[in-house]
């Protein structure tokens, strides 16, 4: 019985680590009100390989294949929120998405180089770190059930942010590359193509699965269990074929959108599956952090963290009367835009994935990470409280 468990002990401790982190996750939202999410990844980071040493990333690719599909269900749904329409008759919001997004990524660059960061390097911190995890801000809103002006206006600079970021992050990758290779088509195939297909097909899904649906009838109860199976479809083809399951899944999530196709309130997580696989996903994220580089890098991710609060405080707080809200909520927009981890970490990873490391280079953004993915989700539920756009009963 022993040499049983014995033996296959690596197998077992990702398993044993999830059930933990739910358990977890469960208890200490009842005990404390605190988001799930911040429970599971601190139970990640305490268990990983670098820590206790009970999660290994051996055969990393299969891992990684499955938190970018329970990333890519979240991203669908958030793609589904995003209202075109609403930024078109408020181009405020669309402003302040683009101009919070670019002031983080200045702010960010110049106190990275001040800190004496190479530029390239000081490149990558600033174009990951101007983006919002969208799977932080779901899993929060969808937890408390929140919903209003702050509410609606975070999923919406949240995705502005991202695509920014994904394409900047792209382009800068794409740079490294042709200074390393000295190949343009190389170069070329590591940024821009990989933008473009990507959409492209997430789009190619948005019309594709609508038209099927539509031929089988009866979309209220089939939608759910086909948009699942198309966003796996969907993230297994971009990962096989090194593309972007971001752009790609969020592309696919708004073309469904604007397709006509309704998703009741009650599928939202996608049920049970999505639940599990959540866990899974921040239970993965965090557990990919060393503790040795959070302490290398600590002094210039706190300080990092720091100017990209101001950074994206200061533009939703000044644009919020032109906007069509009060300052208090733009206070409240700015500081719920913090989750950043899952993003940042499954864009590394990805790019990991396709031969390019930056992990050595970029101890600050593990610092950075750690924090904003315990203390981030925290402070999106506390803006979401404070700007009273949750029930009582989930607001205590």
């Amino acid at each position: 019985m022993f040499e049983f468990f014995n033996s296959n002990l690596a197998e077992l401790a990702w398993p044993f680590a999830l059930v933990f982190a739910w358990l977890a996750g469960e208890f200490g939202h009842r005990w404390t009100g605190l988001p799930r999410i911040s429970i599971y990844g601190l139970v990640g980071f305490l268990l990983a390989n670098s820590q206790l040493g009970m999660l290994s990333h051996d055969g990393h690719s299969a891992i990684l294949l499955l938190a970018n599909i329970a990333f890519g269900l979240i991203l669908f749904e958030f793609g589904y929120r995003i209202n075109i329409r609403w930024l078109r008759n408020n181009p405020w919001i669309g402003l302040t998405g683009v101009l919070e997004a670019m002031l983080t990524f200045s702010a960010v660059y110049l106190v990275a180089t001040w800190f004496g960061t190479p530029i390239l390097t000081a490149l990558l911190l600033a174009a990951l770190t101007m983006s919002t995890s969208p799977a932080g801000l779901l899993r929060v809103i969808n937890e408390q059930r929140s919903a209003g002006q702050v509410t609606e206006r975070i999923l919406h600079l949240a995705a502005i942010n991202c695509v920014m970021g994904v394409f900047t992050f792209k382009v800068i990758v794409g740079f490294w590359v042709f200074q390393n290779t000295g190949s343009l088509l190389h170069a070329s195939v590591n940024s821009l193509s990989v933008l473009v297909a990507s959409v492209a097909m997430g789009a190619l899904f948005g019309v594709l699965l609508p038209l099927i649906l539509r031929q089988l009838g009866n979309l209220g109860q089939d939608a759910t269990v086909a948009f699942a199976f198309a966003v796996i479809l969907l993230v297994a083809l971009t990962h096989a074929g090194k593309l972007s399951p971001i752009l790609a899944t969020l592309t696919f999530g708004l073309m469904a959108r604007h397709r006509r196709i309704t998703l009741s309130r009650t599928q939202r997580n996608f049920g049970a599956l999505g639940d599990l696989l959540t866990v899974m996903l921040f239970v993965y994220a965090a557990s990919t952090l060393e503790w040795q580089k959070i302490l290398s890098g600590a002094g210039l991710g706190l300080a990092l963290v720091a100017v990209r609060f101001a950074a994206k405080l200061s533009v939703t707080s000044l644009l919020a009367h032109v906007s069509g809200i009060q300052t208090r909520k733009g206070v409240m927009t700015g500081l719920a835009l913090a989750p950043i981890s899952v993003f940042v970490i499954l864009t590394l990873e990805q790019t990991r994935y396709l031969g390019i490391s930056f992990a050595d280079e970029l101890t600050a953004l593990a610092a950075m990470t750690l924090l904003l993915e315990i203390v981030g989700p925290i402070l999106t539920q506390r803006a979401l409280i404070w700007a009273k756009e949750v029930p009582e009963q989930n607001g205590r």
